[in-house]
């Protein structure tokens, strides 16, 4: 239970702290479980972030609750969750009902100071990423490569090809770098509680619009239409929102 509180704890911090979208979390996420507490290695932390992107839905939730499996196991990935999760939205209630009735304005200047501070944080995290991980020229030249495919070619499919190429070159040019990794990634957890978690996943994936479809509740809609969005949309906040927008709109939700 000790690992399972500190996990809660830490999340809880960063979802009071951490402003901006997922790339930012990642940025803060690197400070507080790499510098700070040394849960995850450099190679740890890169290793996880490229899972989390291969993966559809928020990478930033996704990495915070693998953390929390790996400290605590599957209660420490709900722990991770609900202190990661439950600040931003209870805010974004409170926002809600507040605009809602006061018909704030929501490009607020204050709100543009907090996404400034969000950008530092980030570049802070690229900069020490990048002397870490790409301290020779081959790998410089790899990183500056991708990142130049992912911002030309500005898709959610771009970022999925880059990392799955990047692994393929890596097996080939760093395979002697192997033995020598550090930590990396360690979960307590077997690979049948994965593949369960796996089957209900695609469970819930199908059952969902048939439930809709036979039941013709709004709340069964909606909650298909959320599930959905996060279920099959590759890539960040900018990639998912004109799928929310097509499930909330049309029906008068917003």
């Amino acid at each position: 239970m000790k690992a399972v509180a500190e996990v809660f704890i830490t999340s809880l911090k960063l979802g009071l702290t951490s402003f901006g979208g997922p790339v930012a979390h990642l940025g803060y996420f690197h400070d507080e479980y790499v510098r700070r507490r040394r849960w995850l290695d450099e190679e740890g932390y890169a290793e996880l972030v490229a899972l989390c992107q291969l993966l559809p839905g928020p990478a930033s939730s996704q990495f915070g609750m693998a953390v929390g499996t790996m400290r605590a196991g599957f209660a420490g990935a709900i722990a991770a969750w609900i202190g990661f999760t439950l600040p931003s939205a209870a805010a974004m209630t409170c926002f809600a009902l507040v605009m809602k009735s006061a018909a704030l304005d929501p490009n607020a200047g204050w709100l543009h100071g907090l996404k400034i501070v969000a950008v530092a944080i980030v570049a802070q995290a690229v900069i020490a990423m990048g002397k870490s991980l790409a301290p020779d020229r081959l790998r410089a030249t790899m990183a500056i490569i991708s990142s130049a495919v992912v911002l030309l070619w500005a898709t959610a499919a771009s970022q999925v090809i880059v990392i799955v190429a990047a692994a393929a070159m890596g097996v080939f040019l760093f395979r002697d770098n192997a033995a020598t990794s550090g930590m990396g990634i360690r979960v307590k957890t077997s690979i049948r509680a994965g593949a369960a978690c796996f089957i209900l996943f695609a469970a819930i994936l199908i059952m969902f619009p048939l439930a809709r479809y036979l039941s013709g509740n709004q709340w069964v809609a909606f909650g298909d239409g959320m599930y959905r969005a996060g279920a099959l949309v590759f890539g960040g906040g900018h990639v998912i929102l004109p799928l929310l927008e097509r499930e909330v709109v049309p029906p008068g939700w917003v």
